[in-house]
C-alpha cells in the first residue's frame, strides 16, 4: 500500500476513535469496519473533509456470513454432498464429521448480516472500503446513507429485496429486482436453490398463477480435484516443444 494510503488510513482512525477500525485487506486496499451506531457520522466525515472527499458511492452490497469459514468439500476425493448444502441446511453438520474444515468462529445472529461500502473521492483518485455489521434480530437493520449519497436509494433497496436488510431512514424502501408478491430473500444462505414457488401461465384461468416448487432437490456432480500434468508448477511453464 502506498505511502499516501497509509497516512489517510492514520488520519481516518484518529479522528474516528473507537468508531471505527482498520482492518487488512487482501487486494492491498484500505478497509475499515465501522460500529453500526457511527455508520453516518463517519460516512459524512469521508464525504465532507477536504482531506478526504470521498463525495461517490461506487457501491453498496449485502453479504450474509451464515457458515462463514466452514466448507463441505472433500477437496481430495470425491463426496457424496454435492452442491446441495443450498438445498439442504443439514449437509453441512454432516460433512463436518466427514474431514470438512470446521469453521474459524461459530456464526452468531450478532454477526450474520453486514453492508459493504465502495466509495471513491474523485477529487483525490482514492478509493476506500467500510463495513458494517448489521444490528443483532431479525430483520436485520443498519442506518441508511441514501441522504449522504443519493446513489445508495437502489443499493440499498437491493440489500433489502435480496437479503432483507433494512435501512432506518430510507425514504422508499421497497423490492426492486424479484416479483410482486416474492417471499423471502434469494440472496441469503439459507434460502433454498430451487426457491420456494414457481410461476406459470394458466390458460384456462387466463393469468398467472404461483404454485409450489416441483423440482426436486438434488446433490448435483460432485466436486473433485484430479491429478492433471497441465496444472502441475513444474510443467505449466515448461518451454514448448514442436
Amino acid at each position: 500500500m502506498s505511502q499516501a494510503l497509509e497516512q489517510i488510513a492514520e488520519d481516518i482512525s484518529a479522528r474516528f476513535v473507537g468508531k471505527l477500525a482498520r482492518v487488512p485487506s487482501r487486494c492491498g486496499e484500505l478497509t475499515f469496519e465501522v460500529v453500526p451506531a457511527a455508520l453516518v457520522e463517519v460516512c459524512t466525515g469521508l464525504r465532507d473533509d477536504p482531506a478526504w472527499r470521498f463525495e461517490q458511492l461506487i457501491d453498496l452490497a449485502g453479504v450474509d456470513y451464515l457458515d462463514y469459514g466452514r466448507t463441505e468439500w472433500n477437496t481430495q476425493t470425491a463426496t457424496s454432498s454435492g452442491f446441495s448444502r443450498g438445498v439442504d441446511s443439514n449437509v453441512a453438520a454432516r460433512a463436518a464429521g466427514e474431514g470438512a474444515e470446521a469453521a474459524p468462529d461459530e456464526p452468531t445472529e450478532a454477526r450474520r448480516f453486514a453492508v459493504v461500502y465502495h466509495l471513491l473521492s474523485v477529487t483525490h483518485n482514492r478509493r476506500v472500503r467500510l463495513r458494517a455489521w448489521c444490528e443483532p434480530g431479525d430483520p436485520p437493520l443498519l442506518d441508511s446513507v441514501e441522504g449522504i449519497w443519493k446513489a445508495a436509494d437502489w443499493f440499498e433497496r437491493e440489500a433489502f429485496d435480496l437479503f432483507g436488510i433494512l435501512f432506518r431512514g430510507h425514504p422508499d424502501l421497497r423490492r426492486i429486482l424479484t416479483d410482486y408478491g416474492f417471499i423471502g430473500h434469494p440472496f441469503r444462505k439459507d434460502f433454498p436453490l430451487i426457491g420456494n414457488v414457481e410461476v406459470r401461465y394458466d390458460p384456462v384461468k387466463g393469468r398467472v398463477v404461483y404454485e409450489p416448487v416441483s423440482i426436486e432437490p438434488r446433490t448435483l456432480v460432485p466436486r473433485v480435484i484430479r491429478d492433471d500434468n497441465r496444472y502441475a508448477p513444474a510443467l505449466k511453464d515448461a518451454p514448448k516443444h514442436g
